[in-house]
This record gives structure tokens, sequence and C-alpha cells, in this order.
């Protein structure tokens, strides 16, 4: 579970969304800080920015007054309490002396950066500042800090702490700027004492740059920032488990006895809860009950309690087992194409045996009047011999007596609001007997009244589980009032060609909202990141292709947004295929407007394009191909030279040894299958056969890093997972293998063995999720376009089949949710017209949908007729 999700998911019932706009009525439902609803100075311009307000001096032209670009910035934290004054005295302080500065608006947005899952790096800042030099910022830091002596706040971990107080430094960037870093991605930078642009390291741990001396004002405090340490505790740290805003996980050793401990830490005003609570306050609540229900045998027991460098530790036994979401991968017999029957039984059996463990457990607590309160399947820990389990993280845990609502929550054991007390672990444990079954209840926190469908599935594919059990389940979570009660059922399914298709263009363009800036399609969160709402992935171009692909009616407005915000495109915008603006150079082309086409390319060209990575995403490989295309289609020799000279530097680069495998990324879209691609259709055009060879030995360096499973199916492997995904898996890897193997006349028995796992892996039957590059709609694509020996009709409707597990209703159309499935999503990357384009490319004979530059081989008419027959 990727936690960031979280709190995009607190804005809009639908959709992902930046949590400065509330459903209620955008940024301006929430209340504002006194300081933020006062009226601009003379000589100042006001501006938000995200989740920032911004306040600019301006000069007697009215334009903001020239400053430093980067420099040493104050930052200074505030909790809820004190911010509106901290505010109010920083305004009060800077306004007087023309000093640039920023703030939080809102007490919502607060609690938002403060929060136990939001990112690290951000923690804790409320105010930003910006002093012209080292003399006007030792002077801010004297008298600022003296104006906020007293005041609390959570310890901001990028900084160096000002004395006790919330005031805190860090040398960065002021103004916004870009660099191609060492991994080929486009990161905000500063400029480095020679005057060349390197990325501005924003990592959640102080550091100075290699060219800055440290002010000798600041010397002090850095040492005494380094004095706290652990050498005296009598616990030996021996690896970080976990790492969240209110503090870490550790596992160690009772240097004393010998005994294995988790020590789990609590940072003072972070980490807050949606009650407020910080990390301190939720580690005493779970203290306190560990505490009551020691001795059940069902929790860890509390060893000891102690406060280091101003942090609470809580230190408990280390339980020896597993959480139970760590069984799926192994044990789960969907994850196959073909499941035995006996194995869908043992598991089963298995299922529910465990399933009445927990429900003892559970029990065990509530028999002591605790109510649990964060039920789910990363808290619960089966023990080596699965014949026990014991319940984890007892931080949201509360007396029962108190009838509480969840504080605290997994997203797919989320409880309604009217669950109070021990209900809302009885709703846990009713999504726990889905759950078990098919993992994606995440699903109910768009719709519970998706919980039937899911059952109905359950009993589709484990014909043993006994009906009462699910019954029971969707009784329990379908209760009551909500959107279970409210949302319709799709109106189509996946494989209703076309009625199908009409539905979710008319879902995609009902969702549009052509009036803001930010994003014209509501998508995946990365379309909040700069220039994220433009690009292909999980941007407007990215919808805009699918639309036109799969024949929907022209969406001129969209078309015309794109236009709009592309000339010019933001700052920082990145450079690529599929998140920047060679895509969007694409998709506008492929719509009619070369000539900004052409813009957006010479724009690209004009920056160090030659250091982006390698890979199709963001890098060479995808910028090569769109180089490549316009070059054909306009005849002009500069596109076709940078063409070759993108290709010349990815030959280059595969002349180098790789890394070790574990060490790099495979796929489609990040890995060494992208460059082959690229190096494919240049052979196509030139008939060289050392970009041919080329090709080959990129794919040969992405199957090296597959693993086959116990049932044949070639996947990507990282290390600690497997990945059989269009984006980042082996299908990826398989798309460009089944057009490589095209140009080999004689075969390659390893290719066609590499074919063969990796057909078998488009062929699971279940995938958590629906999308196109991390989901079902993926293998949809490749089955519908796939050569290899043993591809039938029948493995393609059987997933266009199960799509519909994942399907939803938006506006009474058909719609899918996207990455992490806590939201719908319209965007091509993660959802519904990537499953759009999917279905077409399988459904749609005459159109032939396809990705950019993997068009369809040639088909039988006969196949694609009998697959929409069937």
């Amino acid at each position: 579970m990727d936690k960031r999700y979280e709190v995009y998911a607190l804005a809009d019932r639908h959709f992902y969304e930046t949590p400065d706009r509330l459903a209620a009525g955008g940024p301006d439902a929430e209340p504002l800080y006194e300081a933020a609803r006062r009226t601009v100075p003379e000589g100042w311009e006001a501006a938000r920015t995200g989740d920032w307000l911004t306040m600019t001096p301006l000069g007697p032209d009215g334009n903001p007054l020239p400053g430093p670009a980067q420099g040493w910035k104050i930052h200074s934290s505030a909790t809820r309490a004190n911010a509106e004054e901290i505010a109010a005295i920083v305004w009060d302080y800077c306004v007087p002396r023309r000093i640039p500065f920023k703030f939080v608006p809102g007490p919502h947005l607060l609690h938002l950066r403060n929060a136990k899952y939001a990112p690290r790096d951000g923690s804790g800042k409320f105010v930003t500042v910006y002093p012209a030099d080292e003399a006007q910022l030792h002077r801010v830091l004297r008298e600022l800090g003296a104006l906020l002596e007293g005041f609390e706040g959570p310890y901001i971990l990028t900084d160096l702490r000002w004395h006790d107080g919330p005031l805190y430094v860090r040398y960065g960037a002021f103004a916004r700027s870009f660099v191609v870093d060492e991994r080929g991605s486009l990161v905000p930078a500063v400029r480095d004492g020679a005057g060349r642009l390197v990325p501005d390291r924003r990592a959640p741990s102080f550091q100075v740059p290699e060219w800055v001396t440290l002010p000798g004002f600041l010397e002090p405090h850095l040492a005494a920032r380094n004095t706290t340490t652990v050498g005296d505790l009598p616990y030996r740290i021996e690896k970080a488990l976990h790492f969240s805003n209110g503090g870490g996980v550790y596992a160690g050793t009772d240097t004393r006895d010998g005994r294995k401990v988790v020590l789990k830490e609590g940072r003072p005003h972070a980490g807050l809860a949606s009650d407020g609570a910080d990390a301190v306050t939720r580690l005493e609540r779970e203290k306190r009950a560990l505490e009551q229900v020691a001795g059940t045998g069902v929790v860890p027991e509390v060893r000891d309690w102690f406060e280091l460098g101003g942090h609470r530790f809580l230190v408990m036994d280390f339980l020896e087992g597993r959480p139970l979401n760590s069984f799926f991968a192994e044990r789960h017999p969907l994850l196959g194409p073909d499941p035995d029957p006996d194995a869908v039984a043992a598991y089963t059996a298995w299922a529910l045996r465990i399933h009445r463990k927990v429900e003892e457990a559970v029990a065990a607590v509530h028999a002591r009047g605790i109510a649990f309160n964060d039920l789910h399947v990363f808290n619960i820990m089966v023990a080596p011999d699965e014949e026990s389990v014991f319940l984890l993280d007892f931080e949201a845990a509360a007396p029962a007596s108190e009838e509480g609502r969840q504080v605290v929550a997994h997203p797919g054991f989320f409880a309604p609001p009217d669950r109070r007390g021990l209900d809302v672990d009885r709703y846990a444990l009713a999504c726990l007997r889905l759950a078990l079954f098919l993992p994606v209840t995440t699903l109910f926190v768009v719709d519970r009244g998706k919980a039937a469908h899911l059952a109905e599935v359950v009993r589709e594919q484990f014909p043993d589980v006994p009906r009462p059990f699910l019954d029971e389940a969707v009784a329990e979570i379908t209760r009551g009032p909500g959107p279970a009660s409210v949302v319709p059922a799709p109106p189509a399914r996946p494989g209703d060609w076309p009625s199908s298709r009409d539905s979710m263009v008319k879902a995609i363009l009902a969702s549009a909202t052509p009036d803001r800036a930010d994003r014209l399609f509501p998508g995946d969160i990365a379309q909040f990141s700069d220039g994220g709402g433009l690009g292909l992935a999980h941007g407007a171009a990215g919808v805009l292709y699918a639309l036109a692909e799969t024949g929907a009616e022209r969406y001129e407005e969209g078309e015309r947004w794109l236009l709009a915000r592309t000339g010019p495109p933001p700052a920082g915008t990145p450079l690529g295929l599929y998140d920047g603006l060679a895509g969007v150079a694409y998709v506008l082309d492929r719509l009619g407007h070369r000539g900004r086409a052409l813009d957006l390319v010479g724009g690209i060209l004009r920056e160090r394009w030659q250091n982006l990575s390698s890979d199709l995403h963001g890098g060479l490989a995808g910028l090569g191909l769109v180089l490549d295309h316009l070059a054909r289609v306009t005849g002009e020799t500069e596109l076709r030279n940078r063409a070759a000279e993108a290709a010349e530097i990815l030959l280059h680069r595969l002349s180098e040894p790789p890394p070790d495998a574990p060490r790099r990324r495979a796929g489609l879209l990040r890995g060494a299958s992208g460059p082959a691609l690229f190096l494919l259709r240049r052979y196509e055009q030139t008939g060289d056969r050392a970009l041919l060879d080329a090709a080959r030995l990129a794919l040969s360096r992405d199957l090296e890093c597959c693993a086959a499973r116990p049932d044949g199916a070639l996947e990507v492997d990282e290390g600690w997972r497997t990945l059989p995904y269009l984006g980042d898996g082996s299908v990826g890897v398989g798309v460009v293998l089944d057009d490589v193997l095209a140009h080999l006349p004689d075969g390659d028995a390893a290719l066609e063995r590499a074919r063969a796992g990796i057909l078998t892996a488009a062929r699971s039957r279940f995938y958590a999720q629906p999308g196109l590059f991390q989901g079902r709609a993926g293998m949809i694509l490749h089955l519908a376009r796939t050569g290899a020996p043993g591809a039938t009709p029948a493995h393609l409707a059987e997933q266009i089949a199960a799509l519909g597990w994942s399907a939803m209703a938006y506006e009474g159309q058909l719609a899918f949710p996207g990455h992490q499935m806590m939201r719908l999503s319209m965007d091509l990357a993660t959802g519904t017209a990537g499953c759009l384009l999917a279905l077409s490319a399988a459904l749609d004979a005459e159109r032939a949908a396809h990705l950019p530059f993997l068009p369809p081989p040639a088909a039988p008419p006969t196949r694609l007729r009998h697959l929409a027959e069937s």
C-alpha cells in the first residue's frame, strides 16, 4: 500500500485530488488563519501555490523585487494550537522589512503536512522565509527567534534547528529551476560552486552541499544536533523496519538478556491522526492498551518506555512470524492461469481457519474492554506454525466504552463514520472475509455496494466458501447510510462492445474540468507533480490520445485546453514520452496541431536532453521515437539528426556493462525494453542489422532480470516481488519481444521460451488492479496483439470478463478505479482511458487501437470476430 495516496483521497469522493481543494467548494471552503485573510499590503503580491500562500514584495515598477535564486532559507514549524499566532508574528516581522515569505494558510493543510504518512521531506514546514544574504539570515534568526521563543512545533527533518524554538535552516533553491539528474529525471536544482545546475537534495536529514560553507553562527547548533545518540541505551538497534512521519520502528536486541525486541518511536507534534493526536499521544495509547490486554497471548508484551532526544520510545517483545499480507503472493491460487481445484480448496480451508483465529484474537482483546480500531492484513501476524495469530500496532486502540470513531485506518478496512467502538472491528473483520479471497477491498471507500459483487466473484472462484460466511460480510459492510445505498451499478460490462466504449467515453467526458489549470481529466496523483496534468501517462494528452484512437467524437474543448497549457508549458515539466513534453508533442501532432508539437520539441532540444535516462517513460528511447516520427512526417533534417544522435547514445550505453540484475529496473517503461523498441523501429527504417542486434541485446538484459514462477510464468524479479505488468513487468518486455521475433525468420529458441513464459504471466486469474500499465488492462492489450503460440481468443475473453470485477460507475457510466484502488481514474496509465484503449485493441477490428509506436501486427479477422461474438 502506497501511503502517499491517502492524503489525495480526502478532498473528493470520486477522484484523487490535491488536499487544498475540498469537495464542499474548493480552496475557499477551508477555514483560513487570520494572517491569510488580511488585505495584501500595498507593494506586495500574494499568490496561492498548492499548500502555500506566497508573499512577495514588489518594486516601483510593480514587478517582484530581485533576490537570490538560492541560499539559506528559514523554516518555522507550528502546532495546531499556535499556528495562527506564528503566522501573524512572521507576517508582522517580514512585511515591514520587505522580506519574502510563504506560509500554509489554514489548519486543514497544516494537519495534512504533519499527518502520519505525509512526505517526510516536508514534515513540519509551516513558514518559509527567504533572507537576502547570510547577514540577514543571522539577523532574522536572532530577532524572529526571540519573538517565537517558547513556541513548539514538530522537528523539521531536512533542516538544522536554531536553539530550542520552532525555527530551522536549510540551504536550497529560492527560485524554481530544474536539471536532469544522474538517473535521467528532471528534478529541482541549485547551482554548484562552478555555476552548474545540480539536484537540490531534499532527503529527510540535514545536509550541507559540498560547495557551501556552514556559517559560523550555525556551527554550535550542528554540534548540539549531533550530541544525541543511542550509545547509552541497553538496546542494540539492528534494523529499521518502517518509517513514517511519526517516527521509526526498529528491530533490536536487549543487550542485558539477549531478548529480541521492537522499538517504536514517537515524534512530538508529528504523525497526526484524524483526531489531531500526535505520534507521542498515539504511542501512549498503544502502551496503555497493550498493558490492558497483556497476557492474552495475542499481542506483544510491553518491556520498556523511555525518552531520548525529546522522542518517546516503546519497547515490545519481537514476535516471530509473518504479516498476513505476505502470504498472498506465494499461496493465493488465482495468481496462476488455471488454478488447481485441490489448491483452491486447500487455500479456502487455510483462509477460513486464519479468519477464525483472527476473530478469536479480536474477541480476546474485546473481552479486556479494548477496541483495536486498526485491523487489517498488515497488522495481523501469523505465527510460524500458522496455528496462532497476533495483533500488532495498537496506537489507534481505545477503551470500547468510549464508543469512539476510527482515527487511523488502512483504506481497505476503513469503517464508515457511523461505526463506533467495537463495531469498527466488526466492520474490519467483515472486510477481511472478502480480502482473504479478493484483496481489493479498497474499492469500498468509493462504493461499499461493491461488496455484493465481489462476494459473487468469490463464490464463483472459491466454491467451498460457505454462503453465510460471505452473506454476513456483505450485510455488515453495506448496512447503514453511505455510498453503498446510492451508487448505481455500472451500465455495461467491459465486453459489451461498443456499448461499453460509449459508456466509458461518456464517463471520461463527464469528469472533464476545462475550467481548471492544473488538470483536465482526473487521474493518478502523479498529475499534480510538475507538468503531470499534461502528459501521456497521467494527463490530458493520454486521455485525448485514447479517445482519438478508439473513435470517440473529437473533444475540441480538451484540445484547446492542452494548447493553452503548452504555450508555453509550465516550468519543470518533464521532457519524456510518457511523463512530459515529448508525449504531448506526439499527441498534438496526432490531433493535427503540428506547429505546437514542433515548438515543444524545439524546447526539449534546447535542454540537456542527451543526459536523459535511456528508458521509454521519460528518457531517450521515448524522445527518440517522437523525433523519428516528426522527422518522417515533416522531412526536417534537424529532427532526423537528433533522432540518430539519440540512437547513438543508446548504442554506446548498451556497449557498457550493465549493473547487476537486482540493481536495475526492467520492463517497457523503465527498463531496457524501451531502448529495444526504439532501436527496433530504427532498424525497420534503415535495415541496419546492428540495430536489430542491439535491440536483441537490450531485450536480453531485461530478460536477465526475470524469473520463472512455479507455474512457468516469467515475471520481472525485483528481489522482494515479481511483476507481470505491461509497464514495469514481463508483459511489457513481451510486447517488444513479439516485434523482434517478427524480424527473425529462423526464430530464437531463448526468446520463444521467454515468450511462452510471458504468455502464462498474462493469463493469471487475479490481478489486483485494472489499469493499463500495472493491471489487467495491460494483459488484455498484450493478448490482443501477441502472436505467441498458444494464445487463444478464449484467453483474451477471460481477461475481458474479469476486468468487470473492478468496474465501477461514474455519473451512471462505466469507469475504473486508479492506482491503489481508492478513487476512480480517467487517465491512460492507471484508469478508464487505458481500459478503453485495451478493450478497443481487443474488440474493435476496424480501428486497431494501440499504444504509440506499438502498432498491432496483422491479425486474422476471424480471430477478432470470434472474440467479439464470445
